[in-house]
């Protein structure tokens, strides 16, 4: 009956009986959001945070975008010093000053946005990418004033601009100055379109509100990850508001590229091929 006794090994770390193995798993594996499977963590990180049995594209950070799209990872990143200075001096659940705070403690950036410089495929391009894990990737000053710097450098520069959108939408807690952003970053890209320099728009899950009613769809050719949700208002608001029941897929890039609001849907894992085929194609 010795088996039947046997102590086994307690939570708080005491070695197990000679003879036994105690093996960590826990953070090994991670279940796909679509189609359920118990996945090795690893193969997933292997094939760009995309799902190996049903293609199911995982949400990733601003970082990691970069990582993926400049050559050897390696690009220089501007204007890092920016920051909020809090115009209005709003107060939700907490002080907007604090959740600025909290924020750039919980993902080491100073505001929603990353612009660097760099090559892809061996050109001179200008990638900016959203972090929605900052308050949602939401624009405010900052982020309409970085990506309009980074828009300056490529006229500067004559080089193109890639923008990697992932948003909730324009800041309420900056109210009209984050609205204006959207008529900044327009007019920015306006300058861009007259001096031919090309700029392609990639729109990932989710995109919505103020940043696909400006930069996000402004693009000479507007492209999506597979999956992505995209639009102004949510589809819960839109049914309200209509009283219909929205068609399948409403708002998803497939739905989107079909209607003729997407020039093409692109999977991560052929995205940087993509683009530089496109570049080498529009800035000919």
């Amino acid at each position: 009956m010795a088996w039947f006794t046997r102590q086994k090994p307690s939570l708080e770390g005491n070695p197990p009986p000679d003879g036994e193995k105690n093996v960590k798993t826990e953070g090994l594996w991670q279940k796909c959001d679509s189609c359920g499977q118990i996945i090795w963590r690893k193969t997933v990180e292997d094939n760009k945070q995309v799902c190996p049995k049903c293609g199911f594209h995982f949400r990733i950070g601003a970082r990691e975008r970069l990582e993926m799209l400049f050559d050897e990872g390696q690009y220089q990143v501007h204007d890092a010093g920016l920051r909020s200075s809090d115009p209005l001096d709003f107060v939700d659940s907490k002080p907007y000053k604090k959740r600025l705070e909290d924020m750039e403690r919980a993902t080491q950036l100073p505001d929603a946005v990353i612009c660097a410089s760099g090559t892809l495929n061996g050109r001179p391009v200008e990638i900016c990418a959203l972090e929605l894990k900052f308050i949602g990737g939401s624009m405010g000053a900052v982020v309409g004033e970085k990506i309009t710097r980074s828009i300056e450098r490529c006229l500067a520069n004559k080089t193109p601009l890639v923008i990697v959108s992932a948003s909730g939408g324009a800041r309420m807690q900056e109210g009209a100055i984050s609205l204006m952003q959207l008529a900044k970053l327009s007019a920015a890209l306006m300058r861009l379109d007259e001096a031919r320099l090309p700029y392609i728009s990639v729109l990932t899950d989710p995109t919505t509100g103020g940043v696909t009613a400006s930069f996000a769809m402004l693009g000479d050719l507007n492209i999506a990850e597979p999956g992505a949700l995209i639009g102004f208002a949510g589809p819960r608001v839109i049914e309200q508001t209509i009283r219909q029941k929205l068609p399948e897929g409403f708002q998803r890039s497939e739905f989107l590229l079909e209607h003729g609001f997407l020039d093409a849907v692109v999977k991560r894992t052929d995205l940087k091929n993509y683009l530089a085929n496109a570049f080498d194609f529009l800035a000919a």
